[in-house]
């Protein structure tokens, strides 16, 4: 639709309301409902969002460590820009009009949207257009938001027991709402590649249709928000934690990526005079990643829980490895063909903000290109066994500090954004290190 039309169909949507969100720093989506009236006043110009939306945690607790916003600046209103491209309907509510929205003044390093259209920027600088994908695995309970805290999250009822993953026989178990998410996802311009069972009780895997990185990110921050919304409709829950138990599997947000010219002609990954197929763009890509992973790694895992996903054998990776077509490594690189060619990085989680994943792995690969790094070599078998480059930091607190510390990290991303960032995730650990655990109850209440 032209931005005309699009009007238009605000000013006739008999609801006589637009949706609008604006994506923090968890890649929570904080929105509101707007009249039509408001939403056409400010379309051209800024509207406003408070900008704690920005200073608080995914809980709502107000950070004490950040500079941005606080008790101290008494928490303002902040202008935000409303991005007519992401217009969408709403099929599952009546197909209100909905909007994303991005900070639009100084400073907005804080804005992950903001970042990664920075980011693009660089790429783009040098005659490259990212395409991106993002997919996520998820558990699906047979819950409400108010029954788990009942439960007080123990003892819920998965969508399917047992483990079947590309199960036919499981994905007729609940069709309805196996179909729903297929074909009104689709309605709301976040189209499906595949959507199939995952091994273990009631996941899914779903990988979103290829495109041009901002649509890519924009697609995955909505697809979360989406596929819980719909599963409220049928009497389900969905989490994207990236482990939601110790003894199943944990949930990754695999990206995938290439490199096209300029038009979006050529893929510049590939290359048919390589014996792999792979250019030497594509190799310098690879290696900019390996390189910088230690340092973006809170990008990629950006929770407590994150880590307890990153272990051996949970097929997520542990060393900083790559190989073609090797799923224990962490750069799985696919040289598939003149339209095809492509990494997927698997360090990522289900809980990742897509748009800091995307834009840490773009900045990652451009790193190593513009550095013409040189490609080691690659992992025979087992990636969790080759440890000759080195191995992941093991927890958020150590991934944090070596960001926060890194040189890197601040060329690639700015000091404002690196200082903001790995404060927050300095508050997230500060918030579980203070917690007495169920584990601990068990281990140490009698016994010690």
């Amino acid at each position: 639709m032209t931005e005309k039309e699009i009007i238009e169909y605000v000013k006739n949507h008999p609801s006589g309301k637009v949706k609008l969100a604006i994506t923090d720093i968890d890649g929570v989506l904080r929105g509101k409902y707007v009249s039509s009236e408001k939403f056409l006043s400010v379309v051209s110009s800024n509207i406003a969002f408070c900008d704690v939306v920005f200073g608080w945690d995914s809980s709502d607790v107000a950070y004490d460590n950040v500079k941005f916003t606080g008790w101290h600046s008494g928490y303002p209103d902040t202008p935000a820009i409303v991005d007519i491209k992401t217009f969408r309907k709403i099929p599952w509510e009546d197909n209100i009009p909905f909007f994303l929205a991005e900070l639009s003044g100084k400073p907005s390093y804080v804005c992950p949207r903001n970042l990664l259209q920075q980011v693009i920027g660089k790429a783009e600088k040098l005659g490259y257009a990212p395409y991106f994908s993002q997919e996520f695995e998820w558990f699906n309970f047979e819950e409400t938001p108010q029954s788990i805290h009942d439960k007080k999250f123990i003892g819920l009822t998965h969508l399917s027991p047992g483990m079947f993953g590309y199960s036919i026989l499981r994905s007729s178990l609940r069709n309805d709402f196996f179909t729903a998410l297929f074909d009104q996802l689709k309605k709301f311009d976040i189209p499906l590649e595949g959507l199939h069972t995952e091994t273990g009780p009631g996941v899914y895997e779903a990988a979103i249709t290829y495109s041009k990185i901002l649509e890519a990110a924009d697609r995955a921050v909505l697809f979360k928000t989406s596929v819980k919304e719909i599963s409220y409709k049928h009497g389900i829950m969905a989490t994207f934690m990236a482990k939601w138990s110790e003894s199943l599997p944990g949930c990754s947000g695999h990206i995938h990526q290439s490199l096209w010219d300029k038009k979006s002609k050529n893929n510049l990954f590939y290359s048919d005079k390589d014996p792999n197929k792979m250019s030497d763009l594509f190799k310098s890509y690879v290696a900019g990643q390996l390189h910088c992973l230690p340092f973006i790694l809170p990008m990629l895992a950006p929770t407590i829980n994150s880590y307890k996903r990153l272990v051996e054998g949970a097929w997520a990776p542990t060393t900083l490895t790559w190989a073609i077509d090797n799923r224990t490594v962490a750069l799985r690189a696919l040289p598939l063909g003149p339209k095809s060619s492509r990494v997927e990085t698997r360090v990522v989680g289900s809980d990742s903000n897509p748009y800091l994943a995307m834009a840490a792995c773009l900045a990652a690969g451009i790193y190593g290109i513009k550095n013409k790094l040189k490609l080691q070599a690659p992992t025979i078998g087992n990636g969790y066994r080759d440890t000759a480059y080195g191995s992941l930091p093991a927890n958020l607190w150590e991934a944090t500090q070596k960001m926060k510390n890194s040189a890197i990290a601040n060329e690639l991303f700015g000091n404002n954004f690196v200082e903001h960032f790995a404060q927050t995730r300095e508050w997230e650990w500060r918030q579980f290190s203070k917690v007495v655990t169920d584990w601990e109850l068990k281990r140490y209440f009698e016994i010690i």
